[in-house]
Formats: C-alpha cells, structure tokens, sequence
C-alpha cells in the first residue's frame, strides 16, 4: 500500500484546513487509516483514526475540532480540520494497517504503512 497526503498549507489561528489521503491498491476497505503529527523536537503523537469498520476514535486534543472520515470508493480518507490553533503546527502523516482495531488505534508502531507528510502551520 502507498499512500499519499496532501491537503497541508498555511492557516491563522482559527481558520480551517482539510488533508487527504489516496491509497493505492484493491483493498482499501480492509485497512484501518489514521492522521498522525509531528510537531518540531517533539514525538509523533496519534491525531484521529478510522477503522475499516468506520468507527472512528480522536486524541483528546482535537475531540471536538477535527473530523475524521473516509470514501472507500476513492481510496481515500480526510482529515477535517477546524477551530485551528497554533499548537496544531506539524508535519501530518497518514498511516494504515491492515484490520488493525479500535483498542490499538492509536499505538504508532502497529502501522506498515506511512505516506510522506504534509505541513500544516497555523500562525497566531
């Protein structure tokens, strides 16, 4: 699986931002997909995640704020944005694993697949 997250750019505090991620390959609808960050010095931390069921699970951080979804007729899953702040600066990731389940969402290292990042800055 390749994926491939676009969507990042330059946003005052406040404003509203939405990324995607296209999966490549025929099986999409069996991968459970999340938005990972990393913000500069600091450790990649768990955003939102999707599973292929489409129960979807926030970090607290952003409960309330961002949206998670996905299109299994487009490869694709978002990342909606909204109420942005500047502590939400970082590169996001989108990652996917293979029926990967709730209780596992948010560990880091039970993704195989990673797409190459997109910068999202929110200026204050």
């Amino acid at each position: 699986v390749q994926l491939q997250a676009s969507g990042g750019g330059l946003v005052q505090t406040g404003g509203s931002l939405s990324l995607s991620c296209v999966a490549s390959g025929r099986t999409f609808t069996s991968y459970t997909m999340a938005w990972f960050r990393q913000a500069p010095g600091k450790e990649r931390e768990f955003v939102a995640g999707i599973t292929w069921s489409g129960s979807s699970t926030l970090s607290d951080s952003v409960k309330g704020r961002f949206t998670i979804s996905r299109d299994n007729a487009k490869n694709t899953v978002y990342l909606q944005m909204d109420s942005l702040k500047p502590e939400d600066t970082a590169v996001y990731y989108c990652a996917a694993d293979r029926f990967l389940i709730t209780s596992s969402i948010r560990r880091r290292v039970e993704y195989d697949y990673w797409g190459q990042g997109t910068l999202v800055t929110v200026s204050s």
